[in-house]
């Protein structure tokens, strides 16, 4: 490249302002302005002697997962990830974890799209960080870690508006 092609090429970038004129238009429907651990709570109640035991009797391991969305202000909405899950050798319970995991969004889509984006998309780039959160607190309390795999969000919504439907509700929440 010449000292020449340079010169052409900063002038350019001066005048767009620095921006790059790709025809695009720059929208983002969905920003995460925030994410955070809302509350997290950890219990062991059958330790040490549980460790004992689970080498007899596999673990049996219940998680649930819900989620809920709040408008927070003016295009903001605050989502979040309630995820709870038990374990239990035997007759004892080895570990009770709850964890709620929250964003905090900004979305610009269509009214008509708002609940779908705020109950699947959103949950959907949560999930990860929550499920990192899981496996390190169990791992951490002496257990091995809490492998969560892939949660689908959109059936989850689907549920959610069946039994709207079937309470003879409308759906606007």
């Amino acid at each position: 490249m010449t000292d020449k092609t340079k010169d052409k090429d900063a002038g350019d970038a001066a005048e767009n302002n620095g921006k790059e004129n790709t025809g695009k238009v720059d929208f983002q429907p969905i920003v995460i302005n925030a994410q955070y651990i809302k509350d997290l709570s950890f219990e062991a109640p059958a330790s040490p002697g549980i460790f004992a035991e689970m080498h007899e009797d596999g673990p049996d391991v219940n998680v649930n997962v819900e989620v809920k969305a709040e408008p927070f202000s003016e295009g903001l909405y605050e989502v979040l990830l309630n995820i709870t899950a038990n374990c239990r050798v035997g007759s004892k319970t080895s570990f009770i974890m709850e964890l709620v995991y929250g964003g905090l969004f900004t979305v610009k889509v269509p009214q008509e799209h708002l609940q779908p984006v705020l109950l699947i998309e959103c949950p959907r780039l949560l999930f990860p960080f929550a499920r990192n959160i899981l496996a390190d607190v169990t791992r951490d309390g002496g257990f091995p870690p809490l492998m969560l795999g892939p949660v689908d969000f959109v059936s989850m919504f689907q549920n959610r508006i069946h039994e709207i439907a079937g309470n003879g509700k409308d759906g606007a929440e």
